[in-house]
């Protein structure tokens, strides 16, 4: 099984393409977003914002919690 770090993900999020994450919710709930685009990352946060592009929502997600992106594992 194919596994990317955590930096080698970050430089997937620097392309404008959509992608889909996995992550876990501030209330341990996981989640699953499809097609996704990277917005702004900020580094002193550790976080990075996301567009839905389905619905046009904007999220916030913190880096060390994705777990997946495009199907592949995530590790620190």
């Amino acid at each position: 099984m194919n596994a990317i770090h955590i930096s080698t993900a970050r430089k997937m999020l620097q392309a404008p393409e959509p992608v889909d994450i996995r992550c876990w919710a501030k209330d341990g709930r996981t989640l699953y977003l499809q097609n996704v685009l990277p917005l702004r990352y900020n580094f002193y946060e550790g976080t990075q914002q996301f567009k839905i592009l389905s619905s046009g929502q904007i999220r916030t997600i913190r880096l060390c919690c994705i777990y997946e992106i495009n199907g592949l594992p995530v590790f620190l």
